[in-house]
């Protein structure tokens, strides 16, 4: 039973003004609501030390209406923003006025580094990486991306194992530059592992972000695809830097364009915006929605039922934000682009390597490059079928998962 004529032990806590809502939370665990201007305006009251029955009064004499306390501190102490029983929090955690300093959460690591690497000089030069590239390319139309740089040896597994390999420091580097640029803010960024599309993957979790301005989450959100682009382009460059005085390229100046040519694929995914990645967020936040993915399927939906006048197939669009609602009309052309663009590069790049490769494996099977050859497809074929059946053993797993714990299907939102 709450004490209404007792102050509630609250810690500290972050507000963000956003038009006619409020974000509220603690950056110390990552706990956030976004409340309206009111609700927002009563925890401010019970933070700074009024009573919950005090709280409650001076509300409807402020916005002429009732409010439950006994509800709303409820709704809090279950969000992580209020504790109802004083003796469990250690009075120096209050949010009062006499806080001491020594109670802000501490400095996220890394923060100098970000704001070195990611300051405005840094980010010049890499736009000179990428433009020194894009001219080199230009002039030397063999460093051009293109799926023929995967084969930059004729052997399928070294192929496999090689890029298979290598994309992993290269991934962490895409990651490293969101914790950086999140670092950077004081945010307690962190990479995990997660699933897009049954694909075992690395996320970078930034749950601090929804409390920082919208001007600067942008730099957090393109980050990784900024790394990727600068990766590719001293890949590029490198390659360019090895040719031989005949006009060839050695082993390692094929080896970068194969690498840069893979990072490049990773930034053409990021507009795969019905995978929610990178730019998907990007867009969200540009256009100020709370679910624009959910809300865009759902319209989606309801006019495909419409046409084929099916009513009772229809989805009730009351509960659908406002500035979702609006945006969906765009973004629901964007998803659709998506998908087009995702046919479109499986049948520029994918099936075309697919090809080359599942030809040569079968060419090396046939016995006509003898041993080594017949040893090479078969290394192939193993690393393949074994990554395969890692797939589907994960998400076999997180299938029964879900059905056994009752895991929702949709977890907090993490930028790729």
């Amino acid at each position: 039973m709450v004490d209404l004529d007792r102050p509630v032990a609250m810690p500290p806590l972050v507000y963000l003004h956003e038009g006619d809502e409020v974000t509220v939370g603690r950056p110390d665990t990552d706990s956030y609501a976004v409340l309206p201007a009111d609700g927002a305006e009563l925890v401010r009251r019970l933070a700074a030390g009024m009573t919950p029955r005090a709280a409650a009064e001076w509300y409807a004499e402020a916005f002429g209406a009732d409010v439950d306390i006994a509800e709303f501190l409820a709704d809090l102490a279950e969000l992580n923003l209020a504790q109802l029983d004083p003796a469990q929090l250690n009075p120096a955690q209050l949010n009062h006025a006499e806080t001491p300093p020594s109670a802000a959460p501490a400095p996220a690591r890394l923060q100098r580094l970000g704001r070195l690497l990611l300051a405005p000089p840094a980010l010049l030069g890499y736009g000179l990486i990428v433009l020194a590239a894009v001219v080199v390319a230009g002039r030397q139309h063999d460093l051009a991306p293109g799926y023929s740089h995967l084969f930059f040896t004729p052997y399928f597994a070294v192929v496999e194992i090689v890029l298979f390999v290598g994309q992993f420091p290269l991934i962490l580097l895409h990651e490293s530059a969101h914790v950086l640029a999140g670092r950077r803010l004081g945010l307690r960024t962190r990479v995990s592992v997660g699933f897009r599309f049954y694909y075992l993957v690395l996320q970078t979790e930034m749950d601090g972000l929804v409390a920082v301005p919208a001007r600067k989450r942008v730099l957090p959100m393109v980050a990784g695809i900024g790394a990727d682009l600068v990766v590719a382009s001293v890949l590029t460059l490198i390659a360019a830097a090895l040719r031989e005085p005949g006009g060839g390229l050695p082993l390692a100046g094929r080896l970068a364009l194969a690498l840069a040519f893979t990072t490049l694929l990773r930034v053409a995914w990021q507009f795969y915006f019905f995978l929610r990645t990178d730019l998907y967020y990007v867009v969200s936040l540009v256009l100020g929605c709370v679910d624009l993915h959910g809300t865009a399927k759902a319209m989606l939906r309801n006019r495909f039922w419409a046409l084929l006048r099916r009513p009772d197939r229809l989805t009730d669009a009351s509960a659908w934000h406002p500035r979702d609602v609006r945006a969906g009309r765009w973004y629901a052309a964007l998803m659709v682009a998506g998908y087009g663009l995702s046919t479109l590069m499986l049948l520029v790049v994918v099936l075309p390597a697919a090809y080359h490769f599942v030809s040569g494996v079968l060419g090396h099977l046939s016995g006509s490059a003898g041993l080594r050859g017949v040893a090479d497809a078969a290394v192939f074929l193993g690393v393949n079928l074994l990554q395969l059946a890692l797939v589907v053993t994960l998400a076999v797993r997180a299938r029964r998962a879900r059905t056994t714990n009752r895991i929702p299907a949709t977890a907090a939102p993490a930028v790729p």
